[in-house]
């Protein structure tokens, strides 16, 4: 699998990664039931096939998604790089709230470090912006931990261009992690030009669109506390147009001897801003599945029928 270096001076990446919000089980923002076992062998598949870094966050299952994936590594011989993530804590509640005072980002990574069994993040990255706290302190923060050798590299998700600029403004951006996909695609407009020139890695999370790309969606199958329920994209009209889009999507996965999921997958890195796609999975079929966007090409013809098809069914919205 090809590799791609991480912003400036960082890690080679393979285009895809793994992962592992999915593997942290029944949460509020969780997708249904997840079986440890079934998650460690999905990681062992990936490992298996070339994958060289792996995407969680402390918030996936409350701290689960991390530890499944340190019990995954225990067994790896190969040098895995992990990504985890702060900024996201519970509230007592069962639902979670967005917290980047310097106090409790330091928390999160010696609790990330002791789930993860590491010394050492590979990349640590703010999850969500948090407007209570200045932008300036979470990331001064992030420098401190950097220096203090708890992380290697450090970056922010779901940042606008606005708030990189201020962090730019204490230390370097090494990556921003945004959302990314045929059919959320704002950041086009200005923070993916922003990070090019700025040499701003980007690792992009849902380029399926939490699965709506995957040409195998189908809702009654979602686990009945599966966050998907909740949200605009899972409901009607939206649903059966994503589902329309998909069924023409088909033709062009024939050709290019892929799955619609390929596709999709391979699309968000045909964008050169993009430096890799995390793509998660809960089995080892759908890992299998999920390489198989690193084996297919899309032509600039195909590049052109994807956006001719996009402004049909969403009049070139982005």
């Amino acid at each position: 699998m090809n590799t791609r270096i991480l912003g400036k001076n960082g890690p080679a990446l393979t285009e895809i990664g793994f992962g592992s919000w999915a593997l942290g089980g029944p949460w509020i923002y969780g997708w249904g039931p997840a079986d440890d076992g079934e998650s460690v062998k999905a990681i062992h598949r990936a490992i298996d096939k070339g994958v060289n870094w792996i995407d969680t966050a402390a918030v996936y299952g409350f701290g689960r998604s991390e530890e499944v994936v340190a019990k995954a590594l225990r067994d790896v011989s190969n040098d895995v790089f992990v990504a985890t993530k702060c900024g996201l804590v519970p509230d007592g509640k069962g639902d979670v709230y967005r917290n980047s005072r310097p106090e409790s980002i330091r928390k999160e990574a010696e609790d990330s470090l002791r789930r993860l069994n590491v010394e050492c993040i590979g990349l640590y990255q703010i999850h969500w912006p948090d407007v209570n706290v200045p932008y300036e302190d979470s990331w001064g923060t992030m420098v401190d931990l950097q220096k203090d050798g708890k992380v290697r590299y450090i970056g922010v998700s779901n940042y606008d261009v606005g708030m990189l600029k201020r962090c730019m403004s204490v230390a370097p951006v090494q990556s921003l992690q945004p959302p990314y996909s045929m059919l959320t695609r704002d950041v086009e407009k200005e923070v993916l030009p922003f990070c090019r020139e700025n040499d701003i890695g980007v690792v992009v999370y849902s380029p399926m669109q939490s699965g709506l790309l995957t040409g195998a969606f189908d809702k009654k199958k979602l686990a009945p506390d599966d966050w998907r329920h909740k949200i605009d994209w899972f409901q009607e009209p939206e649903l059966s147009k994503a589902l329309a889009f998909v069924d023409r999507l088909r033709p062009l996965g024939g050709r290019v001897k892929g799955n619609v999921a390929q596709v999709a997958i391979r699309w968000v890195l045909s964008n050169t801003a993009v430096t890799a796609a995390i793509v998660g999975a809960r089995t080892p079929s759908q890992v299998d599945s999920n390489i198989g966007a690193a084996s297919i090409e899309l032509s600039a013809k195909d590049l052109v029928e994807v956006s001719t098809l996009i402004d049909e069914f969403y009049g070139g919205k982005k």
